[in-house]
């Protein structure tokens, strides 16, 4: 057994060539080989997203505070909210973050395929993140 005591992982601000706007990043935990799935908290500042991105397996999303936004490629903007989970496939474009006026935070779980979690891709433009939501 292992216990990650809170506050022994550092917080860091998310990277901005990966992010619009401040995001903080929180380290949940990376469980141990075999296993390969990792978890973080994030919390998007008003306006803050991510740019559109994939997992090789999969990602999922529990909001845990705030309202936000989820978009996969082709989609329409899904507004989420505390208490929302959200499920994207393996290798589906993605973005996620706050509302323009609202903070968002959420756990991000997904897991390690040959030692990456992520693509990133290019960022999402002021008028893909200002669409018309559902």
């Amino acid at each position: 057994m292992e216990i990650k005591r809170c506050g022994s992982q550092p917080s860091r601000y998310a990277q901005q060539e990966n992010f619009t706007g401040i995001a903080r990043v929180d380290p949940l935990f990376t469980a141990p080989k075999p296993a390969r799935v990792a978890g973080a908290s994030v919390t998007f500042e008003p306006g803050a997203h991510t740019a559109w991105h994939a997992h090789p397996l999969g990602q999922t999303l529990v909001v845990t505070a705030g309202c936000g936004r989820v978009q996969v490629a082709g989609g329409t903007i899904e507004v989420i909210r505390a208490g929302d989970v959200v499920w994207i496939p393996p290798n589906v474009r993605h973005w996620h973050g706050a509302g323009p006026t609202t903070a968002m935070t959420h756990i991000a779980i997904q897991e390690q395929l040959d030692g990456s979690t992520v693509t990133w891709m290019d960022k999402v433009s002021e008028v893909e993140y200002q669409a018309p939501t559902r």
